[in-house]
């Protein structure tokens, strides 16, 4: 257990935590919009899931990680479509739609994975992953520079969102409007603004920002697609946004507080310690029960996600 202490091992397990959080901030922050607009989009595993394999898909075959990366984000966006028709033009109940959009992306994708041959297990397929990008100046900072600034592109991108998304929604006109759609929807008919739109734009985010979540979990950090590659990540998204407040800097930091419990199991796995390694990959969905009991008596949800909005006749 003493090994767990080196200081080249605790500085591996926090550049692998602020990596591994990156696309759950991603998911996550879209997850965010989307509620502040009134949509719960409880599809985001079956985005993720289907961003996952276009990403690895279309990096195989033009073996560009930013093409896949890019491709898995619009895959996601394609799949929100479904979901925007569904909840926002048709009212349907948006938890039943999500349940139903991930069996649909979860069988799409395991059919497509036999189609094109992947499940043969004859040859081995593997793709170029992002390259690490070293910031001058910043990563030769003692400690913080290996942890925070040897990441690649998608990282960084990571963390500027959360700047931007914060921005957009307490510094800006349309933040204002979204965050209204989420707390009295009619508020914003009233004043003539199209209510539709609004969460159109919204969940069309959500599931951008969830399809590049997913292909940073093949062509951003692994050789390979299996499937069930998500894991359950979309569903800890849904929580990490309850855990941090519906607020873009708390997420941030519940997201990492997760990354940072899957980076230790991960690191205690590769050194060899004798420990039921189960324990640790179920300790961060305990912590997440945890998060969401704790965070009932201050929730800042937004009071009309979840319900769709019809407009009164007079």
């Amino acid at each position: 257990m003493i090994e767990l202490l080196s200081e080249g091992i605790i500085i591996s397990i926090l550049a692998a935590t602020i990596r591994i959080a990156s696309p759950l901030i991603l998911a996550a922050l879209g997850e965010l919009i989307c509620e502040r607009g009134g949509v719960v989009n409880l599809s985001i595993e079956g985005m993720m899931y289907m961003g996952a394999f276009v990403g690895f898909f279309i990096t195989w075959k033009t073996e560009s990680p930013i093409t896949g990366i890019l491709a898995g984000a619009v895959s996601g966006m394609l799949v929100s479509l479904i979901m925007a028709f569904m909840v926002v033009t048709l009212k349907l109940k948006q938890f039943v739609t999500g349940l139903a959009i991930n069996l649909l992306s979860a069988g799409l994708v395991v059919f497509w994975y036999r189609l094109f041959g992947l499940s043969s297990g004859k040859d081995v397929i593997s793709i170029k992953i992002l390259q690490t990008i070293k910031i001058p100046f910043l990563s030769e900072i003692p400690y913080l520079g290996k942890i925070a600034f040897e990441q690649n592109i998608v990282t960084y991108f990571t963390y500027l969102m959360v700047l931007v998304v914060w921005y957009f929604l307490y510094r800006t006109k349309f933040g204002l409007e979204l965050r209204c759609l989420g707390e009295n929807p009619a508020s914003i008919d009233m004043k003539g603004l199209r209510v539709e739109i609004r969460q159109y734009c919204a969940v069309l985010f959500g599931g951008l920002m969830a399809g590049m979540a997913g292909a940073f979990l093949s062509a951003g950090s692994s050789f390979r697609f299996v499937p069930g590659m998500t894991a359950g990540r979309g569903w800890l998204v849904i929580v990490i946004v309850i855990a941090g407040n519906w607020n873009p800097k708390l997420i941030m930091m519940a997201a990492m507080l997760f990354a940072l419990l899957d980076a230790f199991q991960l690191h205690v796995q590769a050194i060899g310690i004798n420990f039921p390694y189960q324990i640790l990959l179920a300790l961060p969905y305990v912590v997440a029960i945890l998060a969401v009991m704790f965070s009932r008596s201050k929730s800042n949800a937004p009071a009309h996600a979840g319900i769709p909005y019809i407009r009164e006749c007079s």
